[in-house]
């Protein structure tokens, strides 16, 4: 960029104001110095700054015609993807991605979620979610019969949204707390750039207006999104007033319904073919890392029934006892209550799992094959022992799973079932030659812009400029809508910067991967390093814009 940096000359009225200087005006003789003599000097002092000012215009053209040169050049290679893009290494979709150093051999203890951890579901899973809560908000809310009528739309949502409860926004944030500009929508209407800015006065969302905003961050949140939005814009459509906070209570309401009631649980074990997705994998691992000496443990919100009978299903293809699940974890913690679980004092109970009933004697040691409810972490380390380093705890959600377990010493890893398939998107030809693509003209535009001044733009530089966001804007596109054509990809914003989940995972997560079976890969002696040339996410791959230079 420094062979670009701009030649600037001072305008004719600074040069003529520098004229009326004794040292440099001719006035040196005093009063009775030559009028005459003075006058020559200003006329030639005026010729001289308009001939800085032409030579001035003829470099600034001169340097706009070589960035225009460069955009051709770079275009005519636009035609075809460069093989040096395709010898690119590529990333491993369920490979382990580190945010802290990790010594997997200095880790004893590994404790698991289970929905969406453990388990694996399959899509139809929002669509149950999605239907059962509708029927909520109409049956028990009175919300319009013909709100029965909506469908999910699992091309729409993303994890890791924010819903604007004062102004009813559904939108996605980066890593710094700005409104992506292609990532706003109200109802299922993305709003225009002015629009935004009519709404917030600015895209960045400041302290007192992210009071209002709820993060939409675990793998349930897509049923939810999706309801919010088509709430929102039927009541748009019906040209009917509503509060916004009125919308997310009654729709966060009725999804809590679905889990709580045991509705999507009951839903789930009546056809398990169609909602859980089978896993020998996940017998290797745990499996492995009982042989390695590993203690084992489950703390799920769920309760027993639920947790037994899936991985009953997901594993009895490998198991040689229909129940022997258990013997693999010390202990099985349900309905744990999280994330209060990480900071209230309530005690255990012991669950009987024929009676379905709680024990009333105190828990002081967990017992082998025993099933325990509630609780709480202080209680939990000191029946234990197990010091916090050595522990480390898989979850997918970043709030109610990791985020007290990181405060309070423990290792952590999320578990982001996206990663896999945005890893994927991420090697293909078509994406990094777009990305590529992307970096070039963000290149040309920044030699652009710091060639021309304030005041000195020309029909050649607006027309350039015009040419160069063109192309930005196509390739752009191009790249979000190989993710998602609403939201665009998971961890990244239409501008390449990291969202606001990235930031998150980032805070709370010490590594992330797209399923705990990828440990597989891993020795359990491993050391994992963060690599020594990430911005931010370890596995985002800047594509280079020399891949196009001959």
């Amino acid at each position: 960029m420094a062979s670009f940096r701009s030649r600037r000359f001072p305008s004719a009225s600074s040069r003529l104001l520098q004229s009326t200087n004794p040292a440099h005006s001719g006035y040196v003789e005093g009063f009775g110095g030559n009028i005459l003599r003075s006058f020559s000097s200003i006329v030639t002092t005026e010729q001289k700054v308009l001939k800085l000012e032409k030579e001035g215009n003829c470099v600034l053209q001169d340097e706009i015609a070589k960035i225009r040169h460069a955009f051709t050049d770079a275009k005519d290679r636009f035609l075809k993807i460069p093989d040096a893009l395709k010898e690119m290494p590529k990333l491993d979709p369920k490979g382990i991605y580190v945010n802290k150093n990790l010594r997997l051999d200095n880790i004893q203890v590994y404790g698991f979620d289970y929905d969406y951890t453990l388990a694996h579901y399959s899509a139809n899973l929002q669509c149950l979610i999605y239907d059962l809560a509708k029927e909520h908000l109409v049956n028990e809310l009175r919300y319009p019969d013909s709100c029965l009528g909506f469908k999910y739309d699992n091309s729409f949502p993303i994890r890791g949204l924010y819903y604007d409860k004062s102004k009813g926004c559904l939108m996605k944030l980066d890593f710094f707390g700005s409104i992506e500009p292609g990532g706003c929508y109200f109802g299922r209407r993305k709003l225009s750039r002015p629009e935004i800015n009519n709404l917030y006065g600015t895209r960045h969302i400041g302290r007192d207006q992210a009071r209002g905003l709820v993060g939409l961050m675990d793998f349930f949140c897509f049923s939810e999104a999706c309801l919010i939005a088509d709430i929102v814009q039927h009541f748009v459509d019906a040209k009917l007033e509503f509060d916004p906070s009125y919308v997310y209570q009654d729709v966060n309401q009725a999804i809590q319904h679905v889990h709580r009631s045991g509705l999507a649980h009951r839903g789930i074990l009546s056809d398990p073919q169609k909602y859980l997705l089978k896993n020998g994998q996940l017998l290797r691992f745990l499996r492995m890392l009982r042989e390695n000496g590993k203690k084992l443990f489950l703390l799920t919100n769920s309760p027993f029934y639920f947790v037994d009978g899936g991985m009953r299903y997901m594993l009895e293809d490998s198991l040689g006892h229909r129940d022997s699940w258990r013997e693999l974890f010390d202990v099985v913690i349900a309905k744990a209550n999280k994330p209060q679980f990480y900071t209230s004092e309530h005690p255990f109970r012991c669950y009987d799992v024929e009676k379905d009933t709680l024990a009333f004697t105190k828990v002081d040691a967990f017992l082998p094959n025993k099933i325990y409810y509630q609780g709480c972490l202080k209680a939990f380390l000191k029946i234990t022992k197990w010091n916090g380093p050595e522990v480390i705890y898989f979850g997918d959600h970043l709030f109610s799973d990791l985020r007290g377990p990181s405060k309070s010493g423990w290792r952590t890893a999320a578990i982001i079932h996206e990663l896999e398939n945005e890893i994927q998107i991420q090697n293909e030809d078509n994406y990094r030659f777009e990305q590529a693509k992307l970096h070039i003209i963000q290149e040309l535009l920044g030699k652009l812009h710091s060639t021309v001044g304030k005041g000195e733009e020309c029909e050649e530089y607006r027309s350039l400029l015009q040419d160069l966001n063109s192309e930005r804007q196509k390739a752009r596109r191009a790249m979000k809508d190989m993710f998602n054509r609403s939201f665009g990809a998971t961890f990244l914003t239409d501008t390449g910067q990291e969202s606001a989940l990235s930031y998150h995972i980032h805070q709370y997560a010490d590594v992330y991967t797209s399923k705990p079976e990828n440990f597989l890969f891993y020795r359990p002696e491993a050391w994992l390093h963060v690599p020594y040339d990430i911005k931010i996410m370890p596995h985002h791959v800047k594509v280079s814009s020399s891949l196009f230079r001959s």
